[in-house]
């Protein structure tokens, strides 16, 4: 096995689901997801991305994509079960989402989720060279620090969690909380949204773990863990350039037309979760134009909800309660040629989300709870004419970047509507302003100064070297 000296480890490849027999791909890049994230900083980089190729049975023989190495894990249907849809999205997910669903507890998913992650462990300890950095991302691996520091105790370990931390009252609640602690204290810095996910992180260490800690380390035996916040970003030149294409700009108009050339446009870009706040968003939107506030012909909603974790009974149930509530909107205040709602969930590429962004008078981005939300600012970055207004949750860590927003409390439905229609009857100015001083805050925060702010603080016996590969143009 080719070894490297920059290793990602993460759940899944980023690649789509559709191989071809010879094991060619492509990067699959999802509206925020992390292989959307960590694209820009890796497509010309040689490095090795260990990862699940997105279906059971052996690991596949996968060609690299660009500059990088795909180094495929196995897992069985039963893992895929157990750890994934199991441990990973039905104990720990809604657990970091304040609990907004009930969060499960099997005893075997954690033996899934043990085993797994020491696979994954495994297969980093191989594939790095000597004195290499190897960059775990997110809660499906929190073990793997630990168990790849006992197996290569010479490797430099970050570890960064895309998702919330929880309160130190949430996280004590998991039956295995001490060992997902000392997994994650196994890396050399752990890295967080928000510098409330690190402060949460110090108090269990002291309170759980007896350790000695503060807001930016951790003291673990001999060594000192660094902890702090590292807020992702993502590449926004990139998306600037894309919607300024010509093809694009024109893409976007056709869009409107297709729509009725409304008035007014509100769109909204997810995954369908239940974390994302979508049934709260469109029963607002159906007690506006219920009140009278709003009228079909002159607003639509543009809801994109692409589905997932389909395995997992709550997300087939809240994908029906959606479609039924979309299927009443529709049905009471559509009219023929005019429909309330435009409702989709096939996956868009890049250049038709950037026409959508350049569509939408108001991007609605109001989950309940969010790690960040990539896609609030994929729209800042997408709106180099300044128009349109971002209607923002404050429960996502996007909001403590991006104040300028349309800030929302989503469980307040009132709140919501109001937020909502003081967004759609800005004034332009206003509008421009707030939109200015997003975009002048994403242009120095965007995916590379990220990158440049983790890297430095992860290594700094090779970061100067390794930076200059990840983030160069």
């Amino acid at each position: 096995m080719q070894q490297s000296s920059l290793v990602v480890v993460a759940n899944h490849l980023p690649i789509g689901g559709n191989l071809a027999p010879d094991g060619t791909s492509r990067w699959r890049r999802s509206p925020g997801g992390l292989s959307s994230a960590l694209h820009p900083l890796l497509w010309h980089t040689p490095a090795t991305w260990i990862g699940w190729a997105g279906r059971p049975g052996a690991a596949p023989a996968l060609a690299d994509v660009g500059e990088v190495r795909l180094c495929p894990v196995p897992m069985t249907d039963e893992e895929m079960h157990d750890h994934y849809e199991g441990f990973a999205n039905s104990t720990l997910w809604p657990l970091y989402h304040d609990a907004v669903e009930q969060p499960v507890h099997h005893r075997r998913w954690w033996d899934a989720y043990l085993r797994v992650n020491r696979r994954f462990a495994e297969a980093a300890a191989e594939v790095a060279e000597a004195d290499a950095t190897v960059w775990v991302q997110d809660y499906h691996l929190q073990l793997v620090p630990r168990l790849l520091r006992e197996l290569r105790p010479d490797v430099r370990i970050g570890f960064f969690l895309h998702v919330p931390f929880p309160p130190p009252e949430l996280f004590t609640q998991l039956p295995r909380r001490a060992e997902l602690l000392r997994g994650m204290l196994g890396a050399d810095l752990v890295g967080f949204q928000l510098a409330q996910a690190a402060h949460n992180f110090a108090q269990l260490a002291t309170t759980l773990l007896g350790l000695e800690a503060t807001d930016r380390q951790v003291r673990v035996d001999d060594r000192i863990v660094r902890i702090g916040a590292f807020p992702i970003s993502i590449d926004v030149a990139e998306m600037s350039g894309l919607a300024e294409r010509p093809d694009v700009l024109a893409r976007a108009a056709q869009l409107r037309a297709d729509l009725g050339n409304p008035r007014q446009v509100i769109v909204a870009v997810d995954r369908m979760d239940y974390t994302k706040g979508i049934e709260q968003r469109l029963k607002a939107y159906r007690e506006l134009l219920e009140d009278g506030e709003l009228r079909v012909g002159e607003t639509v909603l543009v809801q994109v909800a692409v589905p997932g974790r389909e395995g997992i009974l709550r997300y087939r149930r809240l994908r029906e309660r959606v479609e039924r509530e979309v299927a009443r909107i529709n049905g009471e205040f559509g009219r023929v040629g005019a429909m309330a709602v435009h409702y989709l969930t096939q996956p868009f590429d890049r250049p038709e989300l950037a026409a959508l962004y350049r569509v939408a008078d108001v991007l609605a981005v109001t989950p309940l709870r969010d790690g960040m939300n990539l896609v609030a600012k994929e729209f800042v970055a997408a709106r180099g004419d300044r128009a349109g207004a971002l209607l923002l949750s404050e429960f996502a860590g996007a909001a403590a970047e991006l104040p300028q927003a349309y800030l929302v409390n989503p469980h307040d439905l009132d709140g919501l509507k109001r937020t909502l229609l003081q967004a759609l009857r800005a004034e332009p100015a206003d509008a421009a302003a707030r939109m200015a001083a997003m975009r002048e805050r994403l242009h120095h925060h965007d995916i590379r100064a990220w990158a440049r702010a983790y890297l430095s603080a992860l290594d700094s016996r090779h970061g100067p070297e390794l930076l200059a590969r990840v983030t160069e143009e």
